[in-house]
């Protein structure tokens, strides 16, 4: 029609016929009547990652078929573990709780005196008291929570580690106190109203059973007892249904106390999966991620029974899958994860979204953002990654030296915390291990420092400096954190109640330097 409407019927004949004459002229690929351009064509042998690929005119051989099976049950095996790492981390936390008798709603595991370097919880902080409560909306149905007055941050996520509401000081009683309501997303039943509607609770809706609640309460002249007494005083969890006689709350201390809260690395990655998506409603995972576990045998309903083969690809799987998360999360390669221009301290919101979506509103979902996170970290809330000047707490992350090394538990290092650190609270520097991503173990109980609880010296001009290795230097005993020969370690720079100048970068730390 094109070449009709420019030369007219007769030229867009002659133009037409021409070009068919031409493509008749050329060869013919053999077997074939036409020549078929050849980028839609399969040769008989293929050479790949995965070895050689063998074709019969483009019908893989017995073998070659074989062969890549293997591969897509072990691509499908990775991302499994990759995608789904949320889940597995807060079914991991969850069995942690019950591990140590927390059960039920009622039933919170608190840290009266901190959390030390027994339990392995991923990189939790010496500076706050915990107190962790898992609800099952199941069992239970709508559940109130009533949080005191003085409650620092605090969040409820679901089983997918996905935001459903804050509490405390970034919630919506702003540290006041009050009663929140969590409910089933599918629940029919009649509720109170909610606090904007001139009801008595915030309501929130979760799609999925389990649901995390972590709240956290501050140290009053470095102690943890004043937090401790307004959670066992004041903090209730209770049935809805049960508001008029509600079950009496039971604390359980989990402070010096070793129980694991961190999700497996090897084949078990799948059963604690495999219980996860047995438990929770079938919509709480789109059918994506429902279909690529199902392409592993994980479906609800089902029990997962791998054979002998699938056992072993699974098993690689998960290795590469672990090692994939380990590279981005030590190895991170997105350039925004650097904090400052030339530094080793980098951000643990890469994007700065707690979905992980990419702000440019086109990009989607980071997974690389989201693996790093949650390879290294627990608790999704907006308030971690948003600017909220005075309230929360901001982090930073080091795994490397000034030079870009990994740190060395046999050397000493230093790290110069400038004058004037912008935190309306406190700051803190705490050790983890590499392997655990849990508080690093040594004779020191709490291996941090925090500018409110320890006694640090400062320089003349107002900066502190920090010391890592196996000994303390001589006379900097006070602010020093001990470390392990033949362990490596890596920290976290947290601020509480972070200022203008953390955000506009006008103040930044230092970077970790060994000490010859």
């Amino acid at each position: 029609m094109k070449i009709a409407r420019k030369y007219g019927p007769i030229a867009a004949a002659f133009v037409t016929a021409l070009a068919v004459t031409t493509s008749y002229a050329q060869s013919p690929t053999p077997g074939y009547n036409t020549k078929i351009p050849e980028q839609i064509l399969t040769p008989d042998k293929v050479e790949s990652s995965i070895g050689t690929l063998n074709f019969a005119d483009g019908v893989p051989t017995a073998e070659t078929a074989g062969k890549v099976y293997d591969y897509l049950d072990t691509l499908r095996g990775v991302e499994v573990f990759l995608n789904f790492m949320p889940a597995a981390s807060l079914e991991a936390l969850r069995m942690g709780n019950a591990e140590m008798g927390a059960t039920k709603a009622n039933q919170a595991l608190i840290f009266d005196q901190l959390l030390d370097s027994n339990p392995l919880l991923l990189t939790g902080n010496t500076d706050t008291v915990y107190c962790s409560v898992f609800l099952d909306l199941e069992t239970d149905g709508p559940t109130v929570v009533e949080v005191p007055p003085g409650t620092g941050p605090g969040t409820v996520n679901d089983a997918f580690f996905r935001f459903v509401i804050d509490m405390g000081a970034p919630g919506p009683d702003q540290g006041k106190g009050g009663k929140y309501l969590i409910v089933p997303a599918d629940y029919k039943g009649d509720l109170p109203k909610d606090k904007s509607e001139g009801g008595d609770y915030y309501v929130a809706r979760s799609p999925s059973h389990v649901n995390w609640l972590i709240l956290r309460g501050f140290l009053v002249d470095g102690k943890p007892d004043a937090a401790s007494k307004l959670f066992r005083e004041g903090l209730k969890v209770y049935p809805l249904a049960k508001k008029s006689n509600p079950p009496k709350m039971e604390f359980l201390d989990g402070s010096k106390v070793a129980f694991n809260t961190v999700h497996a690395n090897t084949f078990e990655f799948y059963k604690e999966l495999d219980h996860v998506i047995q438990k929770e409603p079938i919509d709480l995972f789109d059918p994506e991620l429902r279909g690529l576990a199902a392409g592993i045998g994980i479906r609800k309903g089902r029990s997962f029974a791998p054979d002998d083969r699938m056992t072993k690809i699974l098993t690689d799987a998960v290795g590469i899958g672990n090692a994939t998360a380990r590279s981005i999360a030590f190895h991170n390669r997105d350039p925004r994860s650097p904090l400052y221009p030339n530094s080793q301290w980098r951000s643990g919101f890469v994007g700065s979204d707690y979905r992980w979506i990419d702000l440019d509103g086109v990009s989607g979902r980071n997974k690389d953002a989201r693996t790093n996170f949650f390879y290294m970290a627990t608790v999704n809330t907006p308030a971690m990654a948003a600017k909220l000047i005075g309230k929360g707490s901001q982090y930073a992350l080091i795994t490397a030296d000034a030079t870009g090394n990994a740190f060395d538990g046999a050397k000493t290092y230093r790290l110069n915390v400038p004058s004037n650190p912008p935190a309306k609270d406190f700051w803190s520097v705490v050790l983890y291990d590499p392997q655990t991503r849990s508080e690093l173990q040594t004779s020191q109980p709490f291996p941090s420092r925090n500018s409110k609880r320890d006694k640090l010296v400062a320089n003349a001009d107002g900066s502190v400096d920090l010391y890592f290795g196996p000994k303390a230097p001589a006379g900097k005993d006070s602010n020093w954190i001990e470390t392990v020969p033949g362990k490596g370690w890596f920290s976290l720079l947290r601020l509480y109640g972070p200022l203008e100048p953390w955000f506009d970068k006008t103040w930044r730390p230092g970077e970790i330097e060994e000490v010859r």
